[in-house]
């Protein structure tokens, strides 16, 4: 199974889970999304291996969320938003290509592995 880490290094959570990863041994890649911005269709994607609407792997509280007036965008409007502008993609996510979770505690990112 071949994990990848989405991940911001800017981040403590993301930081957090990577080490987590590292501390266990744990082969994984990492997907610095900021620098390689998912497609639309990848989020709809992810969003779906994480079983879970777009609108819960969206950051809210990013000012990019309400300077694009995102409150009442649907999913599709969601995934492309995050692909223009990856900032609003929550992190850390841990993805196998199967399943994915949210890092949120990053402790979280450990019940995929």
């Amino acid at each position: 199974m071949d994990l990848t880490l989405w991940h911001n290094p800017r981040c403590s959570k993301s930081r957090e889970a990577g080490k987590l990863l590292a501390d266990r041994g744990v082969a994984h890649a990492i997907r610095l999304y900021l620098k390689e911005p998912p497609s639309a269709e990848e989020v709809m994607g992810l969003a779906n291996r994480i079983g879970r609407p777009v609108s819960e792997i969206v950051r809210t509280k990013e000012k990019a969320y309400r300077a694009l007036g995102l409150a009442a965008a649907d999913d599709a409007a969601l995934a492309m938003a995050i692909s223009e502008t990856p900032v609003l993609l929550e992190r850390p996510i841990l993805d196998d290509g199967r399943r994915a979770v949210i890092g949120r505690p990053p402790e979280d990112i450990l019940t995929l592995n």
